[in-house]
């Protein structure tokens, strides 16, 4: 690792990081950093999201995708935590908050699983 990467990586947020290594483990998964928020693909197909004070909420949330009607049902359900994200929450995709209280990062890595089974060629999910 350069000196600029291990730089990078030790300013960047816990949060994202641990996120990072969630989704990474995946099959042809990849990342794109666009800010303070990132991206997660598997084969040019997004299927998770970081974003931290997107638009200027002051929320720090990790994306996904559901199954249809669980991201109203979820946002429902515990509204201090889960939420429908701009633009995606209308395609049935969730935000789970980062922000507030203890992450618990089985349910993290439960729901990013999901996304990824749901996102990747029927090969590669296979694999997870």
């Amino acid at each position: 690792m350069g000196k600029s990467s291990a730089k990078q990586a030790s300013t960047e947020d816990l949060r994202l990081t641990r996120f990072t290594q969630i989704c990474l483990a995946f099959p042809e998964a990849t990342r794109q950093v666009h800010g303070s928020h990132a991206s997660f693909s598997v084969r040019d197909k997004k299927f998770a999201y970081i974003l931290d004070n997107h638009h200027g909420d002051g929320i720090v949330a990790m994306t996904c995708k559901v199954l249809p009607g669980d991201n109203t049902s979820l946002s429902a359900a515990n509204p201090k935590r889960f939420y429908l994200p701009a633009y995606l929450g209308l395609r049935g995709w969730v935000a789970l908050r980062l922000d507030v209280g203890p992450i618990d990062w089985k349910e993290v890595t439960a729901l990013v699983t999901w996304s990824y089974k749901r996102t990747a060629p029927k090969g590669l999910a296979a694999l997870v």
